[in-house]
């Protein structure tokens, strides 16, 4: 998604570049952009020129998005996010703990957009230049 981030919004990336790219073969990454695409944060291109391209601006797309999507709801145990899980559930301390963590991490992740990333990115590189 960053390196998609990258390219918004001049051009799709090709498939097979991207997988090359993030040494990942372009079949399991096929698989990736098949969610990514049915939640509407990416979308495909046809043709010679086509390829993947995110489908709103990186200020627009979130850690959160992306994990929910690709990871499904974000809790630490099973209990969090799943009722029947467990009967103590409602006066368990320690569930209550687990739930106020996963949402602190679910607050992190919707506040960090990919153009948040691309930035800090900028930062780096730059200081990394520097004698």
């Amino acid at each position: 998604m960053l390196e998609l981030a990258h390219d918004y919004p001049k051009k799709p990336l090709p498939l097979k570049k991207l997988a090359g790219n993030q040494g990942i073969s372009a079949k399991y990454l096929e698989q990736l952009l098949m969610p990514l695409k049915a939640a509407g944060l990416v979308k495909s291109v046809r043709g010679a020129k086509g390829g993947y391209i995110l489908a709103h601006d990186p200020a627009d797309i979130t850690l959160y998005q992306i994990v929910q999507t690709l990871e499904g709801p974000v809790a630490f145990v099973d209990c969090v996010n799943q009722d029947y899980f467990c009967a103590r559930r409602s006066s368990c301390s320690v569930q209550h703990t687990w739930a106020e963590m996963s949402n602190m991490v679910c607050e992190y992740l919707s506040a960090v957009s990919l153009k948040k990333i691309l930035e800090k990115e900028a930062a780096l590189m730059g200081q990394k230049s520097e004698p």
